[in-house]
This record gives structure tokens, sequence and C-alpha cells, in this order.
């Protein structure tokens, strides 16, 4: 019962976007604009609200840094193989290549608060501050043939990874923000979830459905079932338990970022087909996320 209630609202948010992009009458110059204040300030600020004010203990914390940027390497090497498996051209491959290991951030943070509150916030944070830039980084580099972009640039400049090192910074330091900047995030965070779940219904996209099966969906099997079992195997090996177990999982558990499909359009991969593996990754995780937290107990 707990499940459903942190899982269904989060997920009838999402079909609420997918129902204002095609009935609302919204311009469609209106959706990317959207995802961009989201981006560079609703979501930063929820990453540096929630770790600023969490007393990080870096000790503990470890070990789940650790069974993370293992199962991330496994989720990258699983979505290397594919290129042999199923031949797939190279624009298709570079394109899927990301569906194997790169999450949705809005998803993860709506269950992580809804399960832990503050706690599973600055959890799920801190491990976003380490493997965005490992997801960008070999998403990128497997795109970057087609590219005109300079992904260093925005990599060291992506604004989840500043506010994380923000956060992180502030907490370590014992700093605290006057009251009222406080209180002007607090707000932002607030409104940050449930638009991001918004933005993640309305970019959901049917192209691809029906064209290089094998490998659309080997990467969303990868994603939803191989990937978290590699997690939990991993999470148990290094004694994970509580808040940092739950999240771990949850971190390999989520659908496939809407960002690999932004990310290929720009770089000059197969849209289509990552934008199926977003769609279904996202539309199957109402199924599978509930299933991997019920097997943790939840």
């Amino acid at each position: 019962m707990f499940v459903a209630q942190v899982i269904t609202p989060i997920f009838l948010l999402i079909l609420l976007g997918t129902a204002m992009r095609r009935w609302f009458g919204l311009r469609e110059d209106f959706w990317p604009q959207l995802d961009r204040l989201i981006y560079f300030v609703f979501f930063p600020a929820l990453l540096f609200n929630s770790l600023s004010h969490f007393k990080i203990d870096m000790g503990a914390a470890t070990p789940m840094l650790l069974v993370a940027m293992l199962y991330m390497f496994a989720g990258i090497a699983l979505g290397y193989v594919a290129k042999f498996i199923f031949r797939a051209p190279p624009k298709v491959f570079a394109a899927t290549f990301q569906a194997s290991f790169r999450f949705n951030s809005y998803v993860g943070l709506a269950i992580a608060g809804g399960l832990h509150g503050q706690d599973g916030l600055a959890a799920i944070g801190l491990l976003m501050g380490f493997m965005v830039p490992v997801a960008n980084v070999a998403s990128v580099l497997m795109l970057a043939r087609h590219s005109e972009s300079h992904w260093l640039k925005e990599i060291l400049l992506n604004p989840l990874i500043i506010s994380t090192a923000g956060g992180i910074a502030f907490s370590l330091a014992g700093l605290e923000l006057p009251a009222v900047l406080n209180s002007t995030l607090g707000l932002l965070s607030q409104a940050s979830l449930p638009m991001g779940l918004i933005a993640v219904g309305a970019g959901l996209r049917l192209q691809g459905l029906h064209s290089h099966r094998g490998t659309l969906w080997y990467g969303v099997a990868v994603k939803l079932l191989a990937l978290p079992a590699i997690a939990w195997g991993l999470a148990l090996l290094f004694g994970l338990g509580g808040v940092y177990l739950h999240i771990a999982v949850l971190m390999a558990a989520l659908p496939v970022s809407t960002v690999s499909y932004v990310m290929a359009k720009r770089m000059g991969g197969d849209g289509d087909t990552i934008a199926a593996q977003v769609m279904l990754s996202t539309l199957l995780a109402a199924l599978t996320l509930p299933l991997w937290l019920l097997l943790m107990g939840l």
C-alpha cells in the first residue's frame, strides 16, 4: 500500500503531462522552454537545498557510491555489447547505447522523497553528483563522431553537477544560507518535482516503436531488469542497508532519461529509437519499479 501511495501520484503526473501536450493547445515551443527552466533553475535549487541541509557522512555513503559506480560501468558495458549482438546502424547504436545506463532524475527524486523525505532526496542527490558526469561522458563519447558541440564544456558547466557540488560543500563546511534565501530555495524545490514529472510526460514520443526492435527492447530490458538486479547484488555484497540500499537500487531501476533523446538529436544520432526506449521504459517502470521496491521490503 505504501509503495502504491508513493508511485501512483508520480505516474499520474507523467500522464497529465502527456495529456497537456496533446489536448491543452499549448504552443510546441512552450515545452522546450519549460524543460530549460526546470533544468537550469528548479532542479538545481532542489539539489542544492536538499544536500546543503543534509549532514553528509562520507564514510557511510562511500559504499553506496562504489556500488553505484560499479553498476553504472556494468550498464555501459551491457550497452556496448548490443553493438555486436544486433549490428544496428552506427547512428542507431550511438543513440540507443545510452538506454542501458542513463536514468530519469525527475522520477528518481520524486520517489526518493516519497520514500525517505529529505534523507532520500539528499542521498539520491549525492549519487547523481557522481553518476551524471559518468553518464554524460560515456554518452557524449559514443555520439562524438556526429557532434559539433563542445562536450567538455557541457559537462563542466552542467547545472546538476554544480548544484550538487555546491550543496555538498555547504554541508561539509557547516554553512547556512540567510533565512530569506533558504525560504526561496525551499519554494523553488517544491515546484521542481511536479513540473519535472509533467515535463517527462510531455516529452514522451511514439516514433521508432517499429524499427530496430532488437536494439530497442534490449536497452529497455537492461535498464529495467538487468541493471537493478546487478545493483541489488552489489548492494548486498557491500553490506548496504536502509536508505542507502533503497536509493542505490532505485537509481538502477529508473526509466531512461528524456535527456538521452535530446542529446541524440543534438549530436546527430538516431532520435526515433531512443525516443521509443524512453517512452517504453517510462510506461513499463510503472510496473517494474513497484516490484523492485516491494522486493526490498518497502
